[in-house]
């Protein structure tokens, strides 16, 4: 008799323990799910004939060419269109996750990452329509009013963030007892281009520089990865270097442009676009450079590299006022101009 209540406590262990073990399985079973795994698509630059990838120089380009590479989110937002007009949201890491779905109920699928400063999104509502546009930001000055007489009805923005996308279509209903996978992979749809100002005199008396860069696209459609036919015009701050400046300029690319790599032909077209450049001199002058940068645009559609070479700043325009003995800038005083140099636009090449 001690024996067989030993056995019968054994067997009601076993029991319990595989009933326990199994409940989440049993769960799983009976009810439909959806176990979505995110791939990551870091790409800081598209290659439409450039070839930057293979023909790299680090030493001329400032950077190694996987430094540039953005970084993957913190986290993914999903929404859930159905056919009836209802959506429904869920967060993510950047992993992904497994998770209990209504059953036999199939949609189409948007995802991105919400953890922006420097993007706006609107039209969520509708699918077709769901954008991101950047932030706007302004800058007083006559060197920025004179791009925006070229670029009318265009606004003045401050460089995208990063933001990734994917679109799932026609995801089937899920049924109970099933999982079903999906793998999702999420690309970029802000680039950088890492633009250069090369100066061979006067450069010793610049101690502030900003650009703009007028004739981008204003903004990008999330599902499809066309860029908007509205133009910005994208407001930087350059660094100082030894023999010029630099800047790493965001960009959602040429307007109206329908990305390949999603999927989609594309055809170069537009413009003008044109690269500014204002620099402080130690005398309190400002210097106004402007550049017609369409042909080098037109071959970088979604970043790339832009280097202005040769710039002169002549001696007479870094001489001190007369009655002066010299003027050191004010940081804050970069908004007021005191006196403006315009010089005429004129067409460099990429080498």
């Amino acid at each position: 008799m001690k024996i067989g209540r030993i056995y019968i406590l054994i067997m009601l262990g076993i029991l319990a323990a595989t009933f326990a073990s199994c409940r989440q399985e049993i769960c799983y079973d009976h009810y439909p799910a959806m176990d979505i795994r995110f791939s990551w698509e870091l790409e800081w630059e598209r290659d439409y004939g450039m070839n930057h990838i293979a023909n790299w120089n680090p030493a001329a380009n400032s950077y190694a060419y996987d430094e540039l590479r953005p970084s993957t989110p913190e986290w993914v937002k999903m929404i859930r269109y159905f056919d009836d007009g209802r959506r429904t949201e869920r967060f993510f890491n950047q992993e992904g996750a497994r998770f209990e779905v209504e059953q036999g109920q199939g949609c189409s699928i948007l995802f991105y990452n919400g953890d922006t400063e420097y993007i706006i999104l609107s039209d969520i509502a509708s699918l077709n329509d769901v954008r991101a546009s950047a932030t706007t930001r302004t800058r007083s000055g006559p060197a920025l009013q004179a791009l925006q007489e070229m670029y009318q009805h265009s606004r003045t923005t401050n460089p995208p963030d990063v933001i990734y996308s994917a679109y799932v279509e026609d995801v089937p209903g899920v049924m109970s007892h099933e999982v079903h996978y999906l793998p999702v992979k999420m690309q970029p749809l802000v680039y950088t281009y890492i633009v250069m100002f090369e100066f061979e005199h006067g450069f010793e008396n610049v101690v502030l520089a900003r650009g703009a860069l007028g004739g981008m696209a204003e903004g990008v459609y999330l599902r499809t990865g066309v860029t908007t036919d509205e133009t910005s015009i994208i407001l930087f701050d350059c660094d100082i270097l030894p023999d010029g400046c630099r800047s790493q300029v965001r960009s959602f690319g040429i307007p109206g442009f329908p990305d390949s790599y999603f999927g989609r032909a594309s055809g170069v077209s537009g413009g003008p676009f044109t690269l500014n450049l204002e620099v402080k001199l130690s005398n309190g002058r400002n210097v106004d450079f402007n550049f017609d940068i369409t042909d080098q645009m037109k071959k970088q559609p979604r970043g790339g590299i832009i280097r202005i070479k040769g710039l002169r700043i002549e001696d007479e325009v870094s001489k001190p006022p007369v009655g002066s003995s010299g003027f050191q800038v004010d940081v804050s005083d970069w908004g007021d101009h005191t006196e403006e140099i315009d010089l005429p636009i004129t067409t460099f090449e990429t080498k």
